[in-house]
C-alpha cells in the first residue's frame, strides 16, 4: 500500500542522489533557504567505516575475497571493490541490467555515491570540448560556453581545495590550487623529454587530495587506498562536506535506503516521488515543488524513462558516452638506482599529460577529438629479477624503477549507442531495469592505438628500457566515467535539458549529473559535474526567489 511521506507541506526541493553532484545541490538549496529532501538509494556511511587503514592480515582472504564475485561479478572487476569496502558496491543480483553489447556499469548505492572510492582527479574543461563541434564539425556543440561556467568552477574548487601545477595551457584552464604534490625522479626525466623532444607538457595530477589544512579538513598523510575512504577527510566526498552543510542548515531531511522509483507529473509539471524502501520493499511518496536529479548519468536517466519524462525530442537514452582508456606504454628507468623504501610515499597521485591531438588541427591520423595520459613512476622490489640464492635477494632489495602511462580518450556523441527500458526485467524492488547498447567506434580505436605509441615513443625518449605498449582497450562504462543521454541544447527538439539542465518539457526537473552532457572531452567529469550543478542550482534559487516575491 503506497505511504504518503508525513509533511507540513510539500518540500521546496526533492535531490536524488548523495554523492558528488547531489550533496552540491543539497547545499546550494539548503543555504539559500530552501527545504530539500535528498533521496539516497543505499545505507547510511560514516567515518567509522572508513578502511584505509586497516591490514590485510585483518580480513578473512586477505583482501582478496573470492566470495565477492557470487554476488558482485561485475561491480568485483573495479580495481576500488575489494574485501575492504565491497559492501558500498551494488550487489548485481538484486541491480540488474541488461547488456546489448558489454558494457560494464559500476556503481556504489551508500551515502556519498561513488564520491567515496572516486579517483579524485579534477580538470576543467575548455572551449575545445565545448565547442568542438565548431572545431572539426561533428556533433553538436554545447549551448554553453567556457566562460559561463568559470565562476562555478571557481566556487567549486575553492570549497574543494584541487592541489595541482598551473601549466597556462588554453585545452586545459588552470584551476585555483592548493600547493602541488611533488614528481619522482623518473617523472622530472619524462617531463624534461617531453618538452624537449616533443613540445608536450608533463604535469602533477591535479586531485581533490588536500596538500595543507583546508576548510576545516586535514593535509594528506599520504598512507595510499583512497578508495576505501579518509578518516582524516583529506580527499574530497560528499558525506562530510556538502552533504554535512547541508545537514548543518537544518533544512535537509536525509531519506536513506530510499530507491527512486517513478516521478509523477501534474500538469506537465512533476508533482510527486515514489520511492521504495530499500529493506522494507514497502512505496512511499514525497512531495516538493522542484526535482534536482543527481543519481548518477544512468539512474537518472532511468528515472526519467520511467516516469515519461523527457522523452518528446526522442533523444532521451541515446548518445551515450565513456572514456576509452587502458592503454599507454610502460617500461623502466635502469639508470635510476634507488631502494624501493627510500623514495617517494604512497602519493595518492599521478602525472597528467595533456591533449596534444587536434589543439589546433581537425583531425591526425585519420581520427577526430583527442586523449590525456595519466601515469607515474615509482621505485618497488624487483621479485622479478634474474638468478636465486644471495644474489638473487639482492637484486630484489636494489630494486627497480617503473615508469607507465596510459591514455584516457574521448568518446564521441552518437545516437546509436543508448540505453532504454527493458521492459521484461525489473530490479529487486521491482523497478524496471535498463538495456544498454553501446559500443566504441572506429575514432575511438584509432586514437586509443596513436595514444599507445606516442606513448611508447615518449618513454623511450626519457631513457626508459623494455618499454612496451601495454593494455587492450576497455569495455564501455569500465572507466566509470558515463556521460550523456539526457543531453542538454537550446532546441527542444534535439535535445532534453536546456542549458540550466532544466527538462523542456518538465520544466521543475532538472538533471545535473552527467546525464546532460552533449560532448565528453577527454578530461575526468567529475570537478565539470560540480561546477554544472552548481550553475544549474544558482539559477533554481534565482528562479525560485522570483516566484515566491
Amino acid at each position: 500500500m503506497l505511504q504518503i511521506l508525513t509533511a507540513s507541506q510539500p518540500f521546496d526541493a526533492i535531490v536524488v542522489g548523495s554523492g558528488a553532484t547531489g550533496g552540491w545541490a543539497a547545499k546550494c538549496l539548503t543555504e539559500a533557504g530552501m527545504r530539500v529532501a535528498m533521496i539516497e538509494a543505499g545505507p547510511r556511511l560514516s567515518v567509522k567505516d572508513y578502511t584505509e587503514h586497516m591490514q590485510s592480515w585483518q580480513l578473512p582472504y586477505l583482501g582478496l575475497s573470492p566470495r565477492i564475485f557470487e554476488d558482485r561479478p561485475i561491480q568485483g572487476l573495479c580495481y576500488a571493490c575489494t574485501e575492504y569496502n565491497y559492501k558500498w558496491f551494488v550487489s548485481d543480483t538484486e541491480n540488474p541490467y541488461t547488456q546489448v553489447k558489454p558494457f560494464h556499469w559500476i556503481r556504489q548505492r551508500v551515502l556519498g555515491g561513488r564520491s567515496n572510492s572516486w579517483g579524485r582527479q579534477s580538470y576543467r574543461m575548455s572551449d575545445l570540448d565545448f565547442k568542438a563541434a565548431s572545431h572539426d564539425g561533428y556533433g553538436d556543440d554545447w549551448p554553453i560556453s567556457y566562460a559561463d561556467l568559470v565562476p562555478y568552477y571557481e566556487q567549486v574548487e575553492r570549497y574543494v581545495g584541487i592541489s595541482g601545477s598551473a601549466e597556462g595551457l588554453p585545452q586545459l584552464p588552470d584551476s585555483i590550487f592548493l600547493p602541488p604534490m611533488e614528481m619522482t625522479c623518473g617523472e622530472r626525466i619524462l617531463r624534461k623529454a617531453a618538452r624537449e623532444k616533443f613540445g608536450r607538457i608533463v604535469t602533477i595530477g591535479r586531485t581533490a587530495i588536500l596538500t595543507r589544512n583546508h576548510n576545516g579538513r586535514q593535509a594528506c598523510h599520504y598512507c595510499g587506498p583512497c578508495e576505501r575512504g579518509c578518516s582524516t577527510r583529506s580527499y574530497f566526498n560528499s558525506t562530510y562536506t556538502t552533504v554535512a552543510d547541508a545537514m548543518a542548515t537544518g533544512r535537509l531531511t536525509l531519506l536513506t535506503d530510499a530507491v527512486a522509483a517513478r516521478l509523477h507529473v501534474k500538469d506537465g509539471r512533476a508533482a510527486a516521488l515514489t520511492y521504495i524502501d530499500r529493506v522494507s520493499r514497502q512505496a512511499r511518496q514525497v512531495k516538493a515543488k522542484i526535482m534536482v536529479l543527481c543519481a548518477s548519468t544512468l539512474e537518472s536517466t532511468r528515472l526519467l524513462l520511467n516516469s515519461g519524462i523527457g522523452g518528446e525530442s526522442g533523444v532521451l537514452g541515446h548518445y551515450l558516452m565513456d572514456h576509452i582508456f587502458q592503454g599507454g606504454a610502460s617500461g623502466q628507468m635502469p639508470h635510476l638506482e634507488t631502494k624501493p623504501w627510500a623514495g617517494m610515499p604512497r602519493r595518492p597521485n599521478g602525472i597528467y599529460i595533456p591533449r596534444f591531438r587536434n589543439v589546433k588541427e581537425k583531425s591526425t591520423k585519420g581520427f577526430i577529438r583527442g586523449y590525456g595520459y595519466q601515469g607515474g613512476s615509482s621505485a618497488s622490489f624487483d621479485f622479478g629479477a634474474a638468478g636465486f640464492g644471495a644474489g638473487y635477494k639482492e637484486a630484489v632489495r636494489r630494486g627497480r624503477t617503473s615508469i607507465s602511462i596510459n591514455l584516457w580518450g574521448e568518446c564521441l556523441a552518437r545516437k546509436e549507442n543508448y540505453v532504454e527500458i527493458d521492459k521484461d526485467r525489473v530490479d529487486a524492488w521491482g523497478i524496471p531495469v535498463l538495456r544498454i547498447n553501446a559500443a566504441w567506434s572506429d575514432n575511438e580505436k584509432a586514437l586509443w592505438q596513436d595514444g599507445r605509441e606516442q606513448a611508447a615513443e615518449m618513454l623511450t625518449a626519457a631513457g626508459a628500457r623494455d618499454v612496451r605498449m601495454t593494455g587492450q582497450y576497455s569495455v564501455p562504462g569500465f572507466c566509470i566515467h558515463e556521460t550523456g543521454t539526457a543531453r542538454m541544447g537550446n532546441n527542444p527538439k534535439t535535445s532534453v535539458v536546456n542549458k540550466y539542465c532544466q527538462v523542456h518539457d518538465t520544466p521543475n526537473v532538472f538533471v545535473t549529473d552527467g546525464a546532460c552532457w552533449v560532448s565528453s572531452g577527454c578530461q575526468n567529469p567529475t570537478l565539470t559535474m560540480m561546477a554544472l550543478t552548481v550553475r544549474a542550482c544558482d539559477y533554481i534559487v534565482r528562479e525560485y526567489a522570483r516566484k515566491s516575491a
